[in-house]
C-alpha cells in the first residue's frame, strides 16, 4: 500500500468516525440535555486522548508561551463552535449540517488571505465566491426553507475557520495531541459548570451506550487525523475528507429517514466542487515552486 492510498484511506476513516460520532450524539441529544450531553462525551474522550498523549510521549509544555496563549484562544474557538454546532445538528437534519461545514477549505483559503496575507488568484476568488452561492442554496435565508439554526451552522463553521487559522499561527513546537487534549479538556469542563445550572437527567443504558460509543468514535477521528498528517501527499490526500458528506448522507438516511431536497444537494454540490477546485490549485501551485 503507497503512502498516498493509506493516507486517503485515514482521510476516509477519520471523516466517517467523525460523522458517526455526530450521528451518535444526535440520538443522544433526543434524551440527554446539551451541556450535560457535551459534559459526559467530553470526560470519557479527555480520559482516552490523555491516555494515548501519553502513550506517544507528547505530554509536554516545553514549546514558547506565545503558542500557549494560541492554544487558550484555539480553545475558546472550539468551545463556542462545538455549542452553536451541535445547537443546529440537534435541529437540522445530519447531512445539511454537513454540508455546510465543508466550505471550511474555503473559509479557511479566504481568511488566510484576509489575516495573514497569503495570495490567491482570481481563479480561486472565483471558487469561493461559487462556494458561497452554493452556501445559500443550503441555509435559504427566505421564510421558506430558512431557520435560526441555520445561522447556528454558518456561525460554528466560522468559528472551526478561526480555530483553524489560529492553529496555522502555532509553531512546529506545539505537540498535536496536546492541543487536542487542552482543547477536549477545556470543553468539558465549561460544559460541566453550564450543566450545573441546566439541569442534569438520569443517565439510561441507552443514552449512556450513546456516549460512551461517541467517545470512542470522537477518539478515533482525532487518531486518524494526526495518523493523516504522517502519510502521503497533502494535495492527493486533502480531498478525500469531502467522503465526510457521503457518510452522512447515508447514516442521515438509514438512522433518521432524512433526505435533503434538490435544492440543498445543488448546492452541497457546488460547496464540494469549489472546494476541491481550491484544493486542486493550491497543488498545482506548490509544484509550479
Amino acid at each position: 500500500m503507497t503512502p498516498n492510498v493509506k493516507g486517503a484511506l485515514l482521510m476516509v476513516g477519520s471523516m466517517a468516525a467523525y460523522t458517526v460520532n455526530d450521528a451518535l450524539v444526535k440520538m443522544a441529544g433526543q434524551d440527554l440535555p446539551l451541556f450535560q450531553l457535551i459534559a459526559l462525551r467530553g470526560a470519557l474522550a479527555t480520559v482516552l486522548i490523555y491516555l494515548l498523549t501519553r502513550h506517544l510521549g507528547a505530554l509536554h509544555l516545553n514549546f514558547p508561551r506565545h503558542d500557549k496563549w494560541l492554544i487558550v484562544w484555539r480553545c475558546l474557538s472550539e468551545l463556542s463552535a462545538t455549542y452553536f454546532f451541535l445547537t443546529a445538528l440537534m435541529h437540522m437534519p445530519l447531512a445539511n449540517v454537513t454540508a455546510v461545514l465543508q466550505a471550511l477549505p474555503l473559509t479557511i483559503t479566504l481568511g488566510a488571505a484576509l489575516f495573514f496575507s497569503e495570495h490567491i488568484g482570481w481563479r480561486r476568488m472565483v471558487a469561493i465566491a461559487l462556494g458561497f452561492a452554493g452556501m445559500l442554496f443550503i441555509v435559504r435565508p427566505g421564510p421558506d426553507g430558512f431557520s435560526i439554526f441555520s445561522i447556528y451552522a454558518l456561525v460554528a463553521m466560522l468559528l472551526v475557520t478561526t480555530r483553524d487559522l489560529i492553529t496555522r499561527r502555532m509553531s512546529s513546537k506545539v505537540p498535536s495531541m496536546v492541543v487536542t487534549l487542552a482543547t477536549s479538556l477545556s470543553v468539558t469542563v465549561v460544559a460541566l459548570v453550564a450543566s450545573v445550572f441546566q439541569g442534569w437527567v438520569p443517565i439510561t443504558v441507552a443514552s449512556g451506550g450513546l456516549v460512551a460509543s461517541a467517545a470512542i468514535f470522537i477518539l478515533m477521528g482525532y487518531l486518524f487525523s494526526v495518523q493523516v498528517m504522517r502519510e502521503g501527499e497533502v494535495g492527493f490526500i486533502a480531498p478525500f475528507r469531502y467522503s465526510s458528506l457521503i457518510w452522512a448522507l447515508a447514516l442521515g438516511w438509514l438512522i433518521f429517514g432524512d433526505w435533503p431536497d434538490m435544492v440543498t444537494m445543488l448546492g452541497a454540490g457546488l460547496v464540494v466542487a469549489a472546494g476541491l477546485f481550491t484544493l486542486f490549485r493550491e497543488r498545482s501551485r506548490h509544484t509550479a515552486e
